[in-house]
């Protein structure tokens, strides 16, 4: 450390007399009477009070501007006016020299350093660079590196072998679009950047490799939410072979509550095992199968119970309710919460509420009052009451009653145990659904799964037995805290069974060969039974970091529309790279 004998955050009262030398950033200078100045130097570490006394060393601090970064030797001290809320507060350093070793050009910044976090977020990606020098933004990276050096440990404690597996590699459908990457050396043929490496951990299975994972990058061209970044992510990726669905549970039921208990903003995590929780039941009993389970809220079924009512929107419809015991919002607070309700779930939400003299009032009430006493005993509603209720298609009712029970568990502390990380498994996922855009069968989750009764269920459905929506897969999904943290699924191993799965969506055998040929013809020399999963990191650290937007846990993020505002991309080529790829920009149909 030629430009340091000690970091912003290492000085004590005990080394007062030392000779010292720190190098940082000029955080701030404060000058008072015109003979001497206070200057904040910090590093990575922290931060380390300057005062400038020789009047050649207060004019360079006064001449130079804030993020300038210098190397300063001088004399610790013990300070008078002691800062406790500084880890350096009861020191000094008296500057001997001051040498500048990186100058900041500009007078003024795009935002305060440490108040980075209120700058506009097109502003902060665009000079991420200092927004990163911003401790509470560096704080969530550390946070990141500390996790995934855990996760590693952990994973290489259970006996898994970490081995990285390609970033160009063949297109596949796999559920969302690919970025594809022109390969110079054959025209017209694409590379495409891996969707997650599920083909590769399964050959890894085949090829006699026990345990596997990797903390793997993976690309996806797909709009960001809160909980998702585009572009890129990055996840625990784990494969056993020989294994079981209760094998994958148990790996990481041991692995991830201690993680979560050491670096979480909240010391209590879920311990062995999780609860199971059918994906079935999950959407009728939480409107959701990503349930937050810190929330004592549940949806109860009362299509009958308001069957002829004479509510418009309850007609032949499925309705369910949410009934929250002690909810005294008001009726401005209530308008507010079904407005938000219907935003996020593009449903409208109803509601009425049992007062204290055990009277249904407000809301939907006058439509109940003939029923009264079936609705207060098959909701076995107490006083004060409020109950929530939605309605329309099944989908519907069922997304509008799980962002009810979201909502009005934040707005309830005592329906609410906030401060933990409840885990839970969502199991029995259909195999197949119906697609909302080609309004096709599909499958619903994982191609690569096994099917819950094998070949035969596959047969009969293939036959009209069985209705193929109706099959389930031993595919599962970790949750916590109401965040899908990763899928996965016990794979199916079999070409037999791989085939007529594919053949349920409309591919064929030799579109199952063409696709996927190196799992194909490796099935066809023996596989194990395999099974694994693959939770995301970059949630993982959201969740524990207490973060609302995951860009906040990515050292270097794209917006919202995919774009790195920091580096300019995507950008425009040069025609000459364009011409080596043999690629040829179209605009309006004709060539540009």
């Amino acid at each position: 450390m030629q430009n340091r004998t000690h970091t912003c955050n290492e000085l004590r009262l005990s080394d007062a007399g030392k000779q010292v030398r720190l190098s940082g950033w000029v955080e701030n200078v404060r000058e008072v009477g015109g003979n001497l100045a206070f200057i904040v130097l910090r590093d990575f570490y922290g931060t380390t009070q300057l005062v400038a006394e020789d009047e050649k060393i207060l004019n360079m601090f006064l001449g130079m501007n804030k993020e300038t970064v210098v190397s300063v030797t001088g004399t610790v001290r013990e300070r008078d006016n002691k800062n406790p809320r500084m880890d350096t507060g009861d020191i000094e350093v008296v500057p001997d020299s001051v040498e500048i070793l990186g100058k900041c050009r500009y007078n003024a910044l795009p935002f305060q350093i440490n108040r980075s976090r209120e700058a506009d977020e097109s502003i902060r990606l665009k000079y991420r660079y200092l927004d990163l020098r911003n401790p509470d933004v560096k704080k969530n990276i550390i946070m990141r590196c500390n996790v995934v050096s855990a996760l590693r440990q952990a994973m290489t404690a259970h006996g898994f072998l970490e081995i990285t597996t390609p970033i160009l590699t063949a297109s596949s459908p796999e559920g969302a679009r690919d970025y594809l990457v022109p390969a110079r050396k054959h025209p017209g043929m694409f590379y495409a950047l891996p969707q997650a490496p599920q083909q590769f951990k399964q050959l890894l299975m085949t090829s006699g490799f026990d345990r596997y994972f990797q903390i793997a990058p993976c690309f996806r061209d797909e709009d960001a939410r809160g909980d998702r970044s585009p572009g890129e992510f990055y996840q625990l990726d784990m494969e056993m072979a020989f294994a079981s669905q209760e094998d994958v549970f148990s790996v990481l039921e041991d692995v991830l509550p201690p993680i979560f208990a050491k670096y979480g903003k909240y010391s209590i995590a879920s311990s062995a095992p999780f609860r199971r929780i059918p994906y079935l039941e999950a959407m009728e009993k939480y409107g959701s199968d990503k349930p937050d389970l810190r929330i004592d809220l549940t949806v109860q079924d009362v299509t009958k119970l308001m069957e002829g009512c004479g509510f418009g929107p309850f007609e032949n419809n499925p309705v369910k309710a949410v009934p929250v015991t002690g909810f005294t919002a008001t009726r401005k607070q209530i308008d507010k919460l079904c407005a938000d309700v219907e935003v996020v779930s593009g449903s409208k939400p109803y509601w009425f509420r049992l007062d204290e003299n055990g009277e249904i009032v407000g809301g939907i009430a006058k439509f109940l009052q003939e029923r009264k006493d079936e609705v207060i005993r098959e909701l076995q509603l107490e006083p004060n009451t409020f109950v929530a209720l939605s309605s329309g298609k099944l989908a519907d009712a069922r997304k509008t009653a799980g962002v009810l029970i979201k909502k009005l568990g934040e707005m309830c502390p005592n329906h609410m145990d906030a401060e933990r990380y409840e885990f839970c498994w969502i199991v029995d996922f259909p195999m197949y659904e119906i697609g909302e855009e080609s309004g096709e069968l599909e499958f619903c989750h994982n191609p690569f799964s096994m099917p819950n009764g094998g070949l035969d269920i596959l047969m009969k459905a293939a036959s009209g037995e069985v209705d193929p929506l109706s099959i389930t897969a031993y595919q599962y999904d970790l949750v916590c805290n109401g965040v899908e943290l990763s899928s996965g699924a016990v794979r199916n191993h079999d070409p037999e069974i791989m085939i007529k799965a594919f053949e349920m969506v409309g591919l064929g055998e030799d579109d199952v060969k063409a696709k996927f040929p190196a799992m194909y013809n490796a099935f066809c020399y023996g596989a194990p039974p395999h099974a694994g999963i693959a939770p995301g990191v970059d949630r993982m650290v959201m969740l524990l970091a207490g973060e609302d937007s995951i860009r906040e846990v990515i050292p270097f993020p794209m917006n919202k529309n995919a774009q790195d505002l920091m580096m300019g991309a995507p950008g425009t080529v040069e025609q000459k790279q364009l011409d080596e790829l043999h690629i040829a920009i179209v605009q309006d149909g004709k060539d540009a």
